[in-house]
């Protein structure tokens, strides 16, 4: 689950994570109002900074700064409202909905810290760099020396010595070090106790006058652990999902929308994964990854049909289930009923293995509907492909 640049930073501020000062803006009204405030507080310009599930904004025209609070208006009422085009969005964009008003800054460096969870280690690292305000992917592709990494032992969090070995190492001032320790050790303690997947700084900024700041923030989440967040779930923003991954979301279908024209329905994260190869190695494209799970019901069934046909670019639909706890012929009930109430007018190419898969297929023989039945995952991969073109 991802949320907003000023949900993360309020996040941040509870852990001693320092931030700039700054308000939420939904209306240019209410962004005149935060301007004006922050400018009474001594502030020597606001920045204006759209708020939307993606990076690149500032390249995009979503990041603006002001001198005034009419200026601050002026801008608030162009980019709220717009729809921002980045390197992230794609070519159709983002519409932006919320705006994050914040004071200027007298930046002097600006670097990067992020915490990921290393697969290879089976634990979190710790990363900074001195390329801040860069897209790491890139900096990380063109010079992999420039990432600086401290591996977290499980149970210890980030040790004082390691935050300050990176301080050093990103060339901090030695009157700064104690509180970038603070800033690290900080930004560790939330992404642990939120059950992060990702945590970014970027840039994580020195000032002339020696204060350290998180410029900008991102956090993602583990949807898996969000049933202990009840806190952090209510910050998610479905506007920011695609429409059909959030329908799919509500029947608790795994269910991730790619490019391709055919629709895939599997049992089973890794054998969802083996199709789309499969799929991709007979000549075709996936159009999604679904995964209606072990349990599946005809519910399911019919709301995962449902949500397939609603991609306008599926041409066909693979249906590769192995039967174990969910029995072949209650999934070639769920599939017969699913067909006969959407209408499905796809070719439907079924795989079926697993228990009770004889009574299975004589359910989809004896249906009356025209499906595709293949042996082997290969077969169904060609039938499919072909049934797209």
């Amino acid at each position: 689950m991802k949320i907003h640049e000023y949900q993360a930073k309020t996040i941040l501020k509870k852990y001693g994570v320092a931030v700039p000062r700054g308000e939420m803006a939904e209306t240019v009204e209410q962004a005149e109002a935060a301007a004006k405030m922050l400018f009474e507080a001594g502030a020597g310009g606001v920045v204006v900074k759209a708020q939307i599930h993606a990076g690149g904004r500032g390249k995009g025209g979503g990041v603006k700064i002001a001198k005034s609070v009419g200026e601050a208006k002026d801008i608030a009422s162009k980019i709220l409202g717009m729809t921002l085009v980045t390197h992230q969005t794609g070519p159709e964009g983002r519409l932006v909905q919320r705006l994050l008003i914040e004071e200027t800054l007298p930046i002097e460096k600006e670097l990067y810290l992020g915490i990921v969870i290393d697969r290879n280690e089976s634990r979190p690292v710790f990363m900074a760099s001195v390329a801040g305000g860069m897209e790491i992917e890139q900096v990380a592709a063109e010079d992999p020396t420039a990432i600086l990494k401290e591996h977290i032992t499980p149970g210890m969090g980030l040790e004082g010595f390691q935050a300050r070995k990176l301080a050093f190492r990103l060339g901090l001032k030695p009157t700064q070090i104690n509180e970038a320790v603070k800033f690290m050790t900080g930004l560790y303690r939330a992404f642990e106790e939120t059950d992060s997947s990702l945590m970014e700084v970027n840039p994580f900024v020195t000032c002339s006058d020696g204060r350290l700041f998180a410029l900008d923030a991102k956090m993602n989440f583990d949807d898996n652990a969000m049933f202990r967040h009840a806190d952090l779930k209510a910050l998610r923003d479905v506007t920011e999902e695609d429409p059909l991954e959030v329908e799919a979301s509500k029947y608790s279908l795994n269910y991730i929308k790619l490019d391709g024209t055919v629709g895939c329905m599997v049992n089973g994260a890794g054998l969802a994964m083996a199709t789309m190869d499969i799929i991709k190695y007979a000549g075709g494209m996936p159009a999604n990854f679904l995964d209606v799970g072990g349990g599946a019901n005809a519910e399911q069934v019919t709301h995962a049909f449902e949500i397939l046909l609603n991609d306008k670019n599926v041409k066909a639909v693979l249906i590769n289930i192995f039967g174990g706890i969910l029995r072949v012929d209650m999934l070639a009930t769920g599939v017969v009923e699913a067909a006969k109430k959407t209408h499905m007018q796809l070719p439907i190419v079924l795989r079926l293995e697993g228990t009770n898969v004889e009574a299975g297929r004589e359910i989809l023989r004896q249906s009356g509907l025209n499906f595709i039945v293949a042996d082997t995952m290969k077969d169904a991969a060609e039938k499919v492909v072909a049934a797209a073109a």
